[in-house]
């Protein structure tokens, strides 16, 4: 697949399957993930593999923080241990902070943010199917130190990765028109 296609017609697809991402196609999402920009090459992006069992452990992490947020319904409970197992393979992608009196951190999540936006597209073309999610999990410090991650790291994202288990969703739509415009010069 061209890379033009990949980027203008992939869609977040929710229903993911296995089997297993091999060893190959998790070296081209990595790989894609290290062309995102990087200013002053601070290369503030990392990366944490959650496959097999460790998401089962790490779901249940998962549950005794949301526990401890919430009184969870039995229905929610299940939902919250279960949900990375929606997908053969998770990526939390962390940004790594560093005082830098060019770079600020904005600039240095979105260049992780960025990297994520590459999986993405890497897997589109892959003919894999890909979401990201961050949610609460992504605030919590249980889960943080349960990760290994340092005072300075941000979980910017939990990447699940699997084939498509569904007909995924049309491309969109979008009136251009409605998010690009022409700055004239004219100041307002």
């Amino acid at each position: 697949m061209d890379a033009i296609r990949a980027i203008t017609e992939r869609v977040s697809v929710a229903q993911l399957t296995g089997p297993d991402i091999t060893q190959e196609q998790k070296e081209v999402l990595f790989k894609a993930a290290m062309r995102a920009p990087d200013h002053a090459w601070m290369r503030p992006s990392r990366y944490l593999t959650i496959e097999g069992e460790a998401r089962e452990e790490l779901g249940k992490i998962f549950y005794k923080y949301q526990a401890g947020r919430e009184v969870l319904s039995p229905e929610k409970a299940k939902k919250v241990k279960n949900m990375l197992l929606r997908a053969p393979l998770v990526i939390v992608g962390i940004t790594h902070l560093e005082e830098h009196p060019k770079v600020p951190r904005d600039e240095q999540l979105l260049s992780t943010g960025a990297g994520v936006q590459n999986m993405l597209n890497a897997a589109y073309a892959l003919g894999l199917g890909a979401i990201w999610r961050t949610g609460a999990m992504a605030e919590c410090e249980g889960v943080r130190k349960a990760l290994g991650l340092r005072p300075d790291d941000v979980i910017t994202a939990f990447l699940y990765v699997g084939h498509i288990n569904t007909t995924p969703k049309p491309v969109p739509e979008v009136d251009l028109s409605e998010y690009v415009s022409a700055w004239t010069g004219e100041i307002s």
